[in-house]
């Protein structure tokens, strides 16, 4: 069988199951014909059908169920010279707007609120994005609406990724490989390395730490936030272990690593900062001790002397304090791809600038 639109567009309804339920009967139309009802499955039937539809919003009996509702008209072209049939029957779909690769993106306010009718509506609704020739759904289901998320596993639907207040699952409709993008990959986490008028690192011990790191004086650090810049971030996290005010002067080095925590990959920045205070006030949640430690102290620690890392990190800041390197400032600059304000970190070479020479 296949369906005609009538924009000229057809689909093998081999290919698609139109709701994926079996029919244990036919239903009989006002002229005594039979028809399929629309709950059914059409496969390999020889007659042809054109279908047009038109779009309305229906309010349910249901509480506040507010699914999107279809109309379709499907006209059933009979074989050996039999007439054709027409029937129309109300497809309900949930309330999805297109996004810009060819899927659709479900509106997670407008989810039917009983589960039986949420796992009808979306096994029509998929069988209607097929035939449209969608591409991604992306199902986003609130925190107190869980009870539906085995229904979308059940249907097919993968999960995408979590945040507090949803889950996001996900389901490719055509064949082939899935090309929805993964979840983010990445933690990015910061280091700021503070040095004042005195030579003196800003330090900290943390409460909880490896065994191996024992004893170990090191600079703060942290996690970023979302939508958090780093050299924002890197003020933050200083301010919140030791109390110390600080501006952001340079990106000096970022280490790239895997498999780090639940299996993602880390980025940790190493900033350089000026401290702008000099009393110290120790977050005592997650600092142990904080204080400022002469810098051949700091560097003539073992634990630093005997981690290629951590001394190579060291040795970069102390280039940096010699004008022997140049780190990464953050520019605002606005691209046109996308319209929004972003930080580009980059140095500039300048020869009248002293503080950016080369090794």
């Amino acid at each position: 069988m296949e369906l005609k639109l009538f924009d000229s567009k057809s689909v093998s309804v081999s290919d698609v199951d139109l709701v994926g339920r079996p029919c244990s009967s036919m239903l009989s139309n006002s002229r005594g014909g039979r028809i399929f009802p629309w709950f059914c499955s059409y496969r390999g039937v020889s007659p042809k059908v054109s279908y047009s539809n038109t779009s309305s919003k229906a309010i349910q009996s249901l509480g506040q169920e507010k699914p999107g509702v279809e109309t379709f008209s499907y006209r059933f072209n009979g074989t050996n010279g039999t007439r054709p049939t027409l029937f129309s029957r109300e497809m309900r779909v949930l309330d999805a707007i297109d996004d810009e690769y060819g899927g659709v993106i479900v509106d997670p306010q407008r989810l039917p609120v009983n589960p039986s009718s949420f796992a009808m509506v979306l096994h029509s609704s998929l069988s209607h994005w097929k035939m449209q020739g969608k591409k991604g759904v992306w199902l986003k289901l609130p925190v107190e609406r869980s009870e539906l998320v085995p229904i979308a596993v059940k249907e097919g639907f993968q999960y995408h990724h979590a945040e507090r207040g949803y889950v996001m699952l996900t389901y490719w409709i055509p064949e082939g490989p899935c090309m929805l993008p993964s979840n983010a990959s990445h933690h990015v986490g910061v280091g700021g390395f503070v040095i004042n008028d005195k030579n003196e690192v800003l330090v900290v011990q943390e409460k909880h730490y490896a065994p191996a790191l024992v004893g170990l004086w090191k600079i703060p650090t942290g996690f970023i936030l979302e939508a958090e810049e780093i050299s924002t971030g890197v003020v933050r996290e200083i301010k919140e272990e030791t109390g110390i005010d600080t501006e952001f002067v340079e990106v000096i080095a970022f280490r790239h690593a895997h498999n780090v925590a639940f299996e993602k990959s880390d980025l940790f920045f190493v900033c350089m900062l000026r401290p702008l205070s000099t009393q110290i006030a120790v977050d005592d949640i997650e600092i142990q001790a904080a204080k400022w430690m002469p810098l051949d102290e700091f560097v003539e620690q073992p634990l630093i002397q005997g981690d290629c890392m951590f001394k190579k990190i060291i040795d970069i800041c102390i280039a940096r304090l010699g004008k022997r390197y140049c780190g990464l400032s953050a520019q605002q600059l606005v691209s046109k791809f996308d319209g929004k304000l972003s930080s580009l970190y980059y140095n500039v070479t300048e020869a009248q600038d002293l503080n950016c020479q080369g090794l």
